[in-house]
């Protein structure tokens, strides 16, 4: 019986074929206490199974072929470090040592203790690398039980394809073989990994957000994928017929011959719309009345520069610089590994401009216990620059490393939740200091342009004062709605709240964008709203000019720019804003 299960769109597309149900890797946890002389055998069971997952971590890596996304080898080095990761290790070794627990329920009981500190987090996108490090240690019970790894392709699939050509080539349209989705409770890197280099046309899984791994690995490959599902892993049965709607965030388990040709159609429609975009690539991003459009990409890692180029950006809009301070126990990364980092992304963008935002994490992410905030809300507390600005000495080891990255290239350099201007100060001065430990040493270094985020709505009311000091602007749509509108974005009770059409979030944003104009500098918006195809012309129309978002946005976004006369959609635009329900009124003319 035909049944749709609904999840989170997270890439776009269609997928059909035989469902392929994953080995679950939530296992039971036998729980026993040990002997005191059976202490270091413990540890050392604990130990080879982390050994073993390390080694079969670096097999991937080292076989990874040339085409991978970088995500995918980003992440892997993310569950490398969680590996490695003291508290993890350490906190085990206190369970076996001190409490007598055998080595899975240790591991498990500090898994627990780490995860509340994930869940205490304020960012959406670092609060769920939780997953992450419950995947690293569930692949080490797998290896410490000798389980294989979830993802491998049952040996059967080949026989089940066969039997099921005949009935795949009439429903599909002529495919002899059935394609195979993939549906599972939560896949980790190193799965992706695999998944890549299988049959897999698709996946599902029960877990997961817009901004977890699974999600950025997704869209980096173009890949048709469903996440938070909830239990499709336990409704969708081995080899049922499976459609994953990566558009609608639907899955359609067991559908009808009409559904399926339905279905069908669209993957073929998807498919010649992607190659028609695909030529869109070297065209300039101009409208009909001649306006030039900025169209640059958020990246996480240096090795993202390579889609950013081939999606045919003008440039990197946002370097999400915490990405190299995660999962690193305290052990924050120097100076040199910094610079190589910048510099790789900087020299990979082939002399186009790279906006390197500085470290947006706080008190309330995992990077030392001793920066752990004990605020009630972590979201209002010491986070962004307000963390930087309190740990200059660190501050200072990030300006030197993009400054020494600017020799190489073009950099922004752009500092995350300004809010007054005694820490625009603050931060220019540390800045002035960084150059003067430069020269100090004789070490070279670049020019770099100087911006500011505006994502509290202090700073969009300030943005007169805010241009006095910086070169240009950048506008994060995401925390300037939560902020605005009082919602917790991760909070599901008040999710429906989060509305980027709110009248005043669309007057914050118009007026920055009005503003950066008038003054002759730059404003761009980087948030989710500038990869919304659905916004595009609503922000030409108020003006904005330089768009930044995932690589795989861009060309569906420039169609947009290249059929839209921003002239005409500024006076549509003006009415809209006054609008007391812009959504209703959306339409562009």
């Amino acid at each position: 019986m035909t049944f749709s299960i609904h999840g989170l769109a997270v890439a776009r597309g269609i997928a059909i074929g035989r469902a392929v149900l994953a080995v679950s890797s939530r296992m039971e946890v036998v729980h026993y206490f040990i002997e005191p002389g059976q202490v270091e055998a413990e540890i050392l069971r604990a130990r080879r199974g982390r050994d073993a997952v390390a080694e079969e971590l670096q097999r991937l890596q080292a076989d990874m072929p040339h085409d991978a996304p970088p995500e995918l080898a980003a992440l892997l080095d993310v569950h490398l470090m969680l590996l490695q990761d003291e508290m993890l290790v350490n906190g085990v070794k206190h369970w076996i040592t001190d409490r007598l627990y055998n080595a899975e329920w240790a591991l498990t009981t500090q898994l627990e203790i780490i995860s509340r500190q994930f869940d205490e987090m304020e960012d959406e996108y670092l609060r769920e690398r939780k997953a992450d490090l419950e995947q690293v240690v569930e692949r080490i019970l797998r290896h410490m039980r000798g389980v294989a790894s979830p993802v491998a392709p049952p040996p059967s699939a080949p026989r089940r394809q066969a039997e099921a050509g005949a009935e795949a080539e009439f429903l599909l349209g002529g495919a002899a073989d059935a394609p195979l989705v993939l549906v599972a409770h939560d896949l980790s890197p190193a799965d992706m990994l695999q998944f890549k280099q299988s049959v897999f046309a698709g996946f599902v899984t029960d877990v997961g957000g817009k901004t977890s791994h699974t999600a950025i690995v997704a869209r980096s490959m173009d890949i048709p994928a469903v996440v938070g599902a909830r239990s499709a892993s336990q409704l969708v049965r081995q080899d049922d017929w499976v459609i994953i709607d990566g558009d609608a965030g639907v899955v359609i388990v067991d559908p009808t011959p009409i559904i399926l040709a339905e279905y069908g159609f669209r993957q073929r429609q998807i498919t010649l719309e992607h190659e028609r975009l695909m030529r869109l690539r070297h065209t300039p991003a101009v409208t009909l009345d001649a306006q030039a459009i900025e169209l640059l990409a958020n990246i996480e890692q240096p090795g993202d520069a390579g889609a950013a180029l081939r999606a045919g950006a003008a440039g990197v809009g946002l370097f999400r610089s915490e990405f190299l301070f995660m999962g690193r126990s305290g052990r924050l990364p120097d100076e040199e590994e910094q610079y190589r980092a910048y510099r790789e992304a900087v020299e990979g963008m082939q002399g186009l401009p790279v906006t390197i935002r500085t470290v947006d994490v706080g008190a309330d992410k995992p990077l030392d216990k001793g920066y752990k905030d004990s605020s009630l809300n972590p979201a209002l507390g010491l986070r962004a620059i307000r963390w930087s600005l309190a740990d200059p000495a660190m501050f200072r080891t990030q300006l030197r490393a993009v400054l020494r990255a600017a020799a190489h290239g073009p950099v922004r350099l752009l500092f995350p939740m300004l809010a007054h201007v005694s820490e625009i100060r603050q931060t220019l001065a540390q800045v002035d200091l960084a150059r003067a430990e430069l020269d100090a040493r004789g070490a070279a270094y670049g020019a770099v342009q100087l911006g500011a985020m505006i994502e509290v709505p202090a700073a969009a009311l300030m943005v007169r004062q805010f241009l006095r000091y910086f070169d240009f602007l950048s506008i994060g749509t995401n925390d300037l709605i939560q902020y605005a509108l009082a919602i917790d974005r991760a909070d599901e009770a008040v999710a429906h709240l989060y509305d980027p059409l709110h009248p005043a979030v669309l007057r914050l944003v118009a007026d920055v964008i009005a503003e950066g104009a008038r003054q002759g500098k730059s404003v761009s918006v980087c948030g989710e709203m500038a990869g919304d195809v659905a916004m595009t012309r609503l922000l030409l129309g108020l003006g904005l000019r330089s768009f930044s978002m995932q690589p795989a946005q861009i060309l569906a976004v420039k169609q947009e720019v290249l059929r839209a006369d921003a002239r005409k959609l500024g006076e549509w635009a003006q009415q809209l804003l006054d609008a007391d329900d812009p959504a209703a009124s959306l339409q562009a003319p």
